[in-house]
């Protein structure tokens, strides 16, 4: 089971219908013309209208699975004293004394880009269940970080 939030759930909720109801059609009738173009041993428009719908028919039941295997999370119902799955965590790394700050989501959520980071990645099974102020040894590829709780918040 997946948990997301009602956001992303929406979003993926959202490209599943687009992927149904607008793409997968126009898929279906460019296979149809390509299929009616002749021989299809030959025809490389009619192999590669092939291979877009078996791509889209794998995204489609992709995200149907996705959805049928996630719930999603109210904020109110997690802790505000513990790093949870929605938490944005602020921590210092004490080797460098750099400070970042990221919100721990779904592996389905992450996007480092918008500070989003899985909680099965190395820093966020660490931070998963800390206090502010608690000392977190994290094993990365390029080594040993210990990184400081700073601050703990849910939006």
């Amino acid at each position: 089971m997946e948990y997301l939030s009602k956001q992303r759930y929406d979003e993926i909720a959202a490209e599943l219908n687009h992927l149904i109801n607008e793409v997968y059609p126009q898929v279906k009738d460019n296979l149809a013309e390509t299929r009616a173009q002749g021989d299809l041993s030959e025809n490389a428009g009619y192999r590669e209208a092939r291979r877009i719908q078996a791509k889209t028919i794998s995204r489609i039941r992709f995200l149907q699975k996705v959805l049928e295997h996630s719930r999603i999370l109210n904020a109110d119902d997690l802790p505000k004293d513990r790093v949870c799955l929605l938490s944005r965590v602020e921590f210092t790394n004490l080797s460098t004394n750099t400070r970042m700050k990221f919100e721990i989501v779904s592996p389905h959520e992450m996007d480092l880009e918008a500070g989003k980071i899985s909680l099965k990645s190395p820093i966020g099974a660490a931070l998963m269940g800390k206090k502010v102020g608690d000392i977190v040894e994290v094993r990365v590829p390029s080594g040993t970080l210990n990184l400081r709780i700073e601050s703990i918040t849910l939006d």
